[in-house]
């Protein structure tokens, strides 16, 4: 059995665990979501399975997460991917709006609004971007942990200077929630994909926000299931969207949502305090031993050359390279071991 820390959980729960550093890629499932999975495709191929089941799932999905970002369920809209919710927020925006953003920052975050083509976006460095918040900025918009190297974003300096400007902020927790509080409550906006460190299949993700931001938002993509009833809105006229935050959801893909909901309630059992005091603290010894300066973050950058990357994966460590710097990302699943494991290949112990 593996020792954990500080997560309670065993090897049985993660089997394919050892030397996976690679979360901030795309996240492992607990074994609630498989068996959750595995029901669903065998009630779809028995010919058995009920769209009201699913619903449940999102229900279920969307509590969770509210639950977890502090907000209530009325004020979380359910789509499939990131950049189709920050589209949303990019609309809302008058011609001419500025948008500042990180230099470097995911391109979810930021192409929505080049993509309009009349606004103008500003680029900053993620440590100065407070700093360049000016009177005539409309939005800023950020990640909470950045996904190239893990840096962390100063929110509540960045949120000061945006509230004093007069500015909305939209913070993209993606690559945060599970390890740090989601604290949709401290922006105008919050958006997360699951498939990461929440654990979740790829295609499920969440825009949070009060009902007064949110409704300033086009409902660009309604369909049938951002009806107020949505088993009564699939055909004619009139419009009758949602009242609240569904009114800007999109249709579910029903098999990813199947995996989320069990994926988010285990996450919130455990805790995100706990998780990220976890994450962060063999993450922080890498640093130490590489060297670095603790940053508070659960993802390591490491400037390796392509030997040192080659001992690291023969070693049995998976991982990713992003921005030309090896990305290993620590969550609840990794121990003492892994980091073990990446102090011996790279010569740090």
């Amino acid at each position: 059995m593996r020792e954990h820390r500080r997560v309670n959980i065993t090897a049985d729960d993660f089997p394919g665990a050892r030397g996976y550093l690679d979360t901030a890629t795309l996240g492992l499932p607990c074994p609630a979501t498989l068996a959750e999975l595995q029901r669903t495709l065998s009630d779809w191929q028995a010919g058995t399975a009920k769209p009201t089941v699913y619903d449940d799932h999102v229900r279920r999905s969307r509590e969770a997460f509210a639950r977890m970002a502090g907000v209530p369920a009325e004020c979380v809209a359910a789509a499939g991917q990131v950049s189709s919710l920050v589209a949303l927020i990019a609309a809302s925006l008058p011609t001419g709006a500025r948008v500042l953003a990180p230099e470097g920052e995911f391109t979810s975050v930021i192409f929505p609004f080049l993509a309009r083509g009349d606004l103008r976006v500003t680029l900053a460095p993620l440590a100065s971007l407070a700093d360049a918040v000016t009177a005539n900025t409309a939005l800023v918009a950020f990640s909470a942990v950045q996904s190239a190297d893990g840096s962390v974003a100063d929110r509540a300096t960045i949120g000061a200077a945006a509230a004093a400007a007069g500015a909305r902020t939209l913070v993209d927790v993606t690559q945060a929630a599970s390890w740090q509080p989601i604290a949709a409550q401290d922006a105008d906006y919050v958006v997360c994909g699951t498939y990461k460190w929440l654990l979740s299949p790829r295609g499920t993700a969440f825009l949070a926000g009060s009902l007064e931001r949110l409704e300033e938002l086009p409902a660009l993509h309604a369909g049938w299931y951002a009806g107020d009833d949505p088993w009564t809105s699939i055909y004619g006229a009139p419009l009758r969207l949602a009242a609240d935050a569904r009114r800007l959801d999109l249709s579910p893909a029903w098999i990813c949502w199947a995996g989320t909901a069990p994926a988010l309630e285990f996450v919130e059992r455990l805790g995100v305090a706990q998780i990220g005091a976890h994450d962060v603290a063999l993450a922080a010894r890498v640093r130490a031993a590489a060297d670095l300066p603790e940053n508070g973050s659960a993802i390591v950058s490491l400037p390796l050359d392509d030997a040192a990357c080659e001992r690291l994966r023969s070693a049995g460590a998976r991982f990713s390279l992003r921005d030309g710097r090896a990305r290993l990302a620590f969550h609840l699943y990794s121990d003492d071991a892994d980091v073990d494991l990446v102090l011996t290949a790279l010569g740090l112990e």
